[in-house]
């Protein structure tokens, strides 16, 4: 099974693609991920991509094509798999449809998530992490806070909040998000293969309906 899961930042896209990996046993490809550890790792790329990433605005065309390109271009890459935040733009989603015909793969669906702008704002603001390698536990300050204020239950570090988590931050992440992603949806509802999902409440309502929409 091949999968992308689209919404705007903070829709849980992350959660869910677990989740759903787990059910499918696929791949979980997140572009967030794969950028946030090169930025970590100061290649070319996460160089490049640093302060776009910080100030909330999507990273260049090119350089997420890159990333992506690298991982396909892999002898080890996945035949089923889950891309999560990617592709973000028409662009992408043209790059993408490159490098699957090359392969000859086919996507099953795109899931999107609809979650209104300030439920994501009061998401995603709430959120605090736990910086220390091995451990990235997550938390949120209403819905999932720690036993101890700031501090990880798992291994008591200090927790902090992403730059991309601000509240100025995410208001430009939405602004970005509504102009350059919302697109992708009569582009892939021409395909037929757009599933529509509702992104807001529990983690397990909205997995349900993932399942219900895909069939699984």
């Amino acid at each position: 099974m091949r999968l992308i899961l689209i919404g705007p930042p903070g829709c849980g896209k992350g959660t869910q693609a677990k989740l759903v990996c787990k059910r499918k046993k696929i791949d979980h490809i997140g572009t967030g991920d794969l950028l946030r550890e090169a930025i970590r790792n100061a290649t070319p790329v996460g160089q490049k991509a640093k302060p776009f990433v910080e100030t909330g605005h999507l990273v260049p065309d090119e350089l997420v094509n890159d990333l992506i390109q690298e991982k396909f271009q892999d002898p080890s890459h996945p035949g089923d798999f889950l891309l999560d935040g990617y592709p973000r733009t028409l662009a992408q989603a043209a790059a993408l449809d490159s490098i699957l015909e090359k392969l000859q793969f086919s996507l099953n669906a795109v899931i999107l998530f609809e979650v209104a702008d300030a439920e994501i704002i009061r998401r995603v603001t709430g959120r605090w992490s736990c910086p220390k390698f091995g451990c990235k536990a997550t938390y949120h300050i209403s819905s999932n806070p720690p036993r101890v204020p700031g501090i990880c239950d798992d291994c008591l570090t200090h927790l902090v909040q992403r730059d991309d988590d601000h509240v100025e931050t995410v208001r430009a992440r939405l602004e970005v998000y509504h102009r350059d992603t919302v697109p992708l949806i009569p582009y892939y509802q021409k395909k037929k293969m757009l599933r529509i999902v509702p992104g807001e409440g529990k983690i397990e309502t909205v997995y349900k309906n993932i399942v219900q929409a895909l069939g699984l």
